[in-house]
């Protein structure tokens, strides 16, 4: 009866986790602007430096991320004139950063210390970071090559890069990555915890062992 009553350390944990999420999701969003820089920094990096033809300017604007390209198309402006002028992808990274809240509620629902959960953090956001860049870059090539018409399909092509390569690394970039990675990173990091949930140190049973003969010192 005891051990029916007893709650499931997997249980627990997984009840802790989600209790953290909703404090995980609302700091993520507060502090979405700074969260988002060093994204906006490497996926200049690739961009601007890997693709120079392509692409000649990323920057923040809040939240957001502005990529300036080279590719020259025809525009509105708010006063209803037209004109030619330079395509700017405007993109949100938050879509490829929901990573951090999912790993902070299970960083969060952890045992361990705070030193240790302070250092996972640190590879965490590492990680994530450089996954988030690769989503938004992804999602640059992909507006390029499917939302933006003839000059778009011109400038890939002449690139030379595949609209499939680019529609999959779109896809894995968003629907793969940002639920994979915190979870991978979870189990990466606390290997010896969830080996303790797996194989529990079994208790002994006094009913079946009989009187001690000795004391243990």
């Amino acid at each position: 009866m005891g051990e029916l009553m007893k709650e499931s350390p997997i249980r627990g944990l997984g009840l802790r986790a989600v209790l953290w999420l909703p404090l995980s999701f609302f700091l993520w969003f507060y502090f979405a602007s700074p969260l988002v820089w060093p994204v906006v920094k490497l996926a200049k990096l690739g961009l601007v430096t890997l693709w120079p033809d392509l692409f000649s300017d990323v920057v923040q604007n809040g939240h957001s991320m502005e990529v300036t390209t080279h590719l020259l198309v025809n525009q509105v402006a708010p006063d209803g004139r037209s004109g030619i002028g330079e395509l700017v992808l405007v993109q949100n990274p938050l879509l490829y950063g929901y990573s951090l809240p999912l790993f902070s509620g299970l960083a969060m629902a952890t045992p361990i210390s705070v030193r240790t959960r302070l250092a996972h953090f640190a590879i965490a956001l590492s990680v994530i970071w450089i996954a988030q860049a690769l989503g938004v870059v992804a999602e640059a090539f992909k507006m390029i090559a499917f939302n933006s018409g003839a000059a778009g399909d011109n400038a890939i092509t002449k690139a030379g890069i595949s609209p499939d390569v680019i529609a999959l690394g779109y896809q894995f970039g968003y629907l793969i990555l940002p639920a994979v990675v915190p979870v991978a990173l979870w189990l990466g990091l606390n290997r010896r915890f969830i080996d303790s949930l797996v194989h529990p140190a079994e208790e002994p049973d006094s009913a079946n062992q009989g009187p001690s003969t000795g004391t243990q010192e």
